[in-house]
């Protein structure tokens, strides 16, 4: 896939009405400072596209990024971010899962989890709610420039045991800093989405 223009095309807060849009998507979910957004700019080849922030819980509403007039990146909400209130975490929550039950042109889940650390139990829940939901998510281990070539195999099997993944779960490591797994993910989009 070859990014040829992009456009942030909705913004929808908690209590917007989300876009029934005709283009298939292909949704990115984490949690709060998992590199959401520079994984997006990675994937688009923009800077500063998606908001990034040394502040965790940057992203506070859905965004659809149009891509080529041909699909939308959707971007949800952090899960997880401690500093907000109970209240505003359950909005958050309440509006990922209206998202993910409504959209009726959702083709993939991208679950990204931080390759240094086991996975949490909101990272287990998350994987178990977008199965439950009907889909395989992709599993995207970010900021893989931060553990040695060596660690890789086994930080992969620490995260596939601590979700629990199906057997022909996806699992592609990505650096934000180097690029590399962009095109496998990119590859990976286009074969779900044709």
């Amino acid at each position: 896939m070859i990014i040829r223009n992009v456009e942030l095309e909705t913004v929808c807060g908690i209590t917007s009405k989300l876009p029934r849009n005709l283009l298939p998507e292909v949704a990115f979910a984490g949690k709060s400072n998992v590199g959401k957004s520079s994984l997006i700019n990675g994937l688009l080849g923009r800077n500063s596209l998606a908001r990034t922030s040394s502040q965790p819980g940057k992203t506070q509403t859905i965004n659809f990024y149009n891509v080529n007039r041909e699909l939308y990146f959707v971007d949800l909400p952090g899960y997880g971010y401690a500093k907000v209130s109970k209240e505003v975490q359950k909005k958050w929550g309440d509006m990922i899962e209206r998202y993910l039950k409504t959209s009726e042109q959702l083709k993939a889940v991208l679950l990204l989890i931080d390759i240094r650390h086991e996975p949490k139990l909101n990272d287990k829940n998350m994987y178990d709610w977008i199965v439950y939901h009907g889909y395989n998510p992709v599993i995207i281990a970010t900021k893989l420039d931060k553990i040695s070539k060596s660690q890789v195999p086994k930080h992969i099997k620490m995260i596939k045991t601590a979700l629990e993944v199906k057997a022909d779960t996806m699992v592609i490591p990505f650096s934000a800093t180097t690029k590399q797994g962009r095109d496998e993910i990119l590859d990976t989009i286009s074969s779900v989405i044709s």
